[in-house]
């Protein structure tokens, strides 16, 4: 059985001290429920603050994105390596990154690769537009995505990838997709399209997640559907909602 996975995607917002305050706010709650994976991803510059209040809770730390190069000259970017000194989760290839900073799938697919050398877990973000989903291309995107996202990667390595599927027109808007059809992509194109390029074991075992305004009031009925192990949680994931949220999935 898939273990539920809730990761919070704090973009950029909160400061080291109102990270702090959040945490603080959250952790007496969140400390308690073991049955769910749950994981933290603020930004780089709380990303100290954060781990030192949820050290031994079980509660995991996340950082919003990697470069894949080790070392070099890339001016404000952060290695895996580097990220890998505080946390154990990168979200990678999230809509947000490919609208407005070029993020490709090959790009998607160099920073999956170097997060899971330095031992980091790989969140990957796939996803279709609102063009995109109303023209029905759904399935031909999503499936582009998640082949050339995973490419040379091997069955055993996915063991330890984590993949969200976020519909970008349900991203902030309040416009969640709906249960029943989150989870016909989840299952028949991603999950479907990983007994192809792996094995039916893999697709199995794989915790596929759904990204895109997902709240204490949706998150239930969501996470009831057969293929969606969790949720990568973003604006929900700064309220008290967010154990609500967690609570759903266990």
């Amino acid at each position: 059985m898939r273990k539920p996975f809730v990761a919070g995607n704090w973009k950029m917002n909160k400061t080291a001290a109102e990270a702090t305050a959040l945490v603080q706010q959250l952790l007496p709650e969140l400390h308690y429920l073991s049955s769910v994976e749950v994981v933290l991803c603020p930004p780089f510059t709380s990303l100290t603050a954060v781990r030192d209040l949820i050290k031994d809770t079980g509660i995991g730390l996340g950082v919003q994105n990697i470069h894949w190069e080790t070392s070099g000259a890339y001016t404000g970017e952060v290695s895996a390596k580097m990220a890998a000194e505080l946390a154990q989760y990168a979200i990678i290839g999230h809509s947000e990154r490919r609208t407005y900073f070029g993020e490709t799938d090959e790009t998607v697919n160099k920073k999956t690769l170097a997060a899971l050398m330095a031992g980091l877990t790989p969140i990957v973000c796939v996803g279709e537009t609102l063009a995109e989903n109303e023209a029905g291309r759904t399935v031909e995107v999503v499936s582009r995505q998640v082949k050339l996202g995973l490419a040379g990667l091997k069955p055993e390595q996915m063991q330890d990838v984590v993949i969200a599927y976020e519909p970008v027109w349900a991203i902030g808007t309040g416009r969640a997709a709906t249960p029943e059809g989150a989870n016909a992509v989840q299952r028949d194109v991603i999950r479907r399209l990983l007994v192809e390029i792996f094995n039916q074991r893999t697709a199995d075992e794989m915790r596929i997640l759904y990204g895109g305004s997902v709240t204490g009031e949706n998150a239930k009925e969501l996470f009831a559907q057969s293929d969606i192990d969790g949720g990568l949680v973003g604006g929900a994931s700064l309220k008290p909602d967010f154990v609500q949220i967690v609570k759903a999935a266990g």
